[in-house]
């Protein structure tokens, strides 16, 4: 398996037991995917926009309020942005075919 699709199914395995994870574990992860995705982003070639809502920033947030969200929006961040991630690998995939 790849470094990425190790990653996914990390995050998948995460969500599903969110509630084992210490803050500070739920925080890496999603910051992981964060920068992730923003490098995925850069190897497709998408450019960030500034007048629509982007998801990363939710992530962002979620991850910012660690301590106090509950297990279910982290669970729902952590699947979110693996979503991302498999998507941008499959572009990336295609791209290079």
């Amino acid at each position: 398996m790849s470094t990425t699709t190790d990653f996914i199914t990390e995050l998948y395995r995460a969500a599903n037991e969110v509630g084992k994870l210490t803050p500070f574990e739920k925080r890496r992860l999603i910051e992981r995917a964060v920068t992730s995705i923003h490098e995925g982003r850069q190897q497709v070639g998408i450019a960030p926009r500034k007048t629509e809502p982007d998801k990363v920033i939710d992530l962002q947030t979620v991850a910012a309020s660690i301590a106090s969200a509950p297990d279910v929006l982290i669970s729902h961040a952590m699947l979110e942005a693996a979503d991302m991630i498999r998507t941008l690998k499959i572009v990336l995939d295609a791209k290079d075919e």
